[in-house]
């Protein structure tokens, strides 16, 4: 089975790209498997820039292909926001359950018609010797006013997907994977799968 890092210690994330990736013969580790100490300081202002930087530095570090993740919430009422801040909109702790009450907060009164968001999600794949090139996928839908939901992590107890008329928090994984943000852009890499990625082993 081929080997891929992930450039995250969120489990969460881990959980998506093992329920993408697993099927196409790869065994996901993360920096929690691999580097637990390493952590790499998102500077960018773009999910694009984070997720370069991240996959750089820790393909570099380690010496192997590694895929980093830049995603987060863009709410169209707070002009975008959380956006790159998505995982510490409420504070350096990255707390979940702070960061979704932050944004329940600042929508407070805001009609349903008018609270649309997306999920946005950027991958970077670096390797040692190899060009890093990225890839995108998006996810539309709107913030409910109450959390609903036990499954996925981050926001998705307040992220209502319309055409399946559930919460992210509702939806099973591999009913997830086929609609998220992170989904839609790992079959971006998946069309376009560099071929020194595919030929690992």
């Amino acid at each position: 089975m081929k080997r891929i890092v992930i450039a995250t210690q969120n489990k969460g994330k881990a959980k998506d790209f093992e329920a993408l990736l697993a099927p196409l013969g790869y065994e996901v580790l993360t920096l929690l498997d691999v580097a637990q100490d390493m952590d790499v300081e998102e500077t960018g202002v773009t999910f694009e820039e984070n997720a370069i930087l991240k996959a750089e530095a820790v393909s570099k570090e380690l010496n192997i292909p590694v895929i980093s993740d830049d995603s987060g919430l863009e709410v169209d009422a707070l002009n975008g926001e959380p956006g790159v801040y998505s995982a510490r909109y409420a504070g350096g702790e990255k707390s979940d359950n702070a960061n979704i009450d932050k944004v329940l907060e600042k929508l407070t009164g805001v009609a349903d018609n008018e609270r649309t968001a997306r999920f946005r999600c950027v991958l970077a794949v670096a390797a040692p010797g190899q060009q890093t090139q990225t890839f995108s996928g998006s996810c539309e839908g709107r913030i409910l006013d109450t959390r609903r939901g036990e499954n996925g992590f981050g926001y998705d107890p307040i992220f209502y997907v319309p055409s399946l008329e559930k919460a992210m928090a509702e939806l099973l994984p591999h009913e997830k994977a086929a609609i998220s943000h992170r989904g839609n852009a790992l079959r971006e890499l998946k069309q376009s799968m560099p071929n020194w990625l595919s030929e690992q082993n």
